[in-house]
């Protein structure tokens, strides 16, 4: 599966600049199966969420992956109608299917507990053969939360991931690659906000924690490569590590 993240330069709180940009990072890019925005790719960390504010920006989720035949990947800050607010990450398909992930794990560090209700449930999300877990910034420190489960080939985490912790970020992706033995798709945003500094460093990595491709420039970029799960599967069946995992039940 070819597979394209697009590293934006988030406009703040500008939806339609926004749109603008991801449609000129894909024209880059070509033809790919699955394109993945960052976290809040739509208008950056805001957390004063309108009223179906999220809906323009989904709707052109929705009218890419069907002009393009693939799949769009991206978080959103949503305000449900009972006024609650999530950070939403949406799954679009080309037949208009949208499936989305509620991030479980919240930055009370940085205040998002105080604006945003977590999530309480995983999601798996198969498409063309290859089935991924939806995962947002924060999530990607909790190896409980991902941990493979017989039912993923690929972590797909978007983030605002900051400067100041961009090798932790970097470390996460190579770990949980190598503890469930998959591909992490780490897509991050680049440029500023109100409160940060953000560098890119998006990478696909391997079971083994490598980079298969990884952007460096901390500029907008696009990074391309290309992911097999009969590869991956070659790969479980001879290096057997998965087996032996302790067991364990989740809460």
């Amino acid at each position: 599966m070819n597979v394209a993240l697009l590293q934006t330069d988030i406009r703040w709180n500008a939806p339609e600049e926004n749109i603008v940009g991801a449609e000129r990072l894909m024209e880059r890019a070509g033809e790919a199966e699955l394109y993945v925005l960052p976290e809040m790719w739509n208008t950056g960390f805001v957390t004063n969420v309108p009223a179906a504010g999220h809906e323009t920006a989904l709707e052109w989720m929705r009218e890419t992956a069907r002009k393009r035949n693939a799949a769009v990947c991206g978080s959103m800050a949503v305000r449900l109608e009972n006024e609650v607010c999530v950070n939403r990450l949406f799954f679009v398909k080309p037949d208009g299917e949208t499936d989305y992930y509620d991030k479980h794990h919240l930055f009370k560090y940085g205040g998002e507990d105080r604006y945003f209700t977590a999530g309480d449930r995983r999601t798996v999300v198969t498409w063309r053969g290859m089935r991924f877990l939806l995962t947002v910034c924060y999530d990607m420190r909790f190896p409980v939360w991902l941990r493979y489960r017989g039912d993923y080939d690929a972590i797909i985490c978007v983030a605002n991931w900051p400067d100041s912790r961009h090798t932790v970020w970097q470390t996460l992706l190579r770990a949980r690659a190598i503890e469930n033995q998959c591909y992490v798709m780490g897509c991050n945003r680049v440029g500023d906000d109100p409160n940060c500094h953000y560098v890119g460093h998006s990478a696909v990595t391997d079971t083994r924690g490598l980079a298969i491709v990884e952007d460096k420039t901390e500029r907008e970029a696009v990074i391309e490569t290309e992911v097999s799960g009969e590869r991956l599967r070659i790969v479980r069946e001879k290096f057997r590590v998965l087996d032996d995992r302790d067991a364990f039940e989740m809460k």
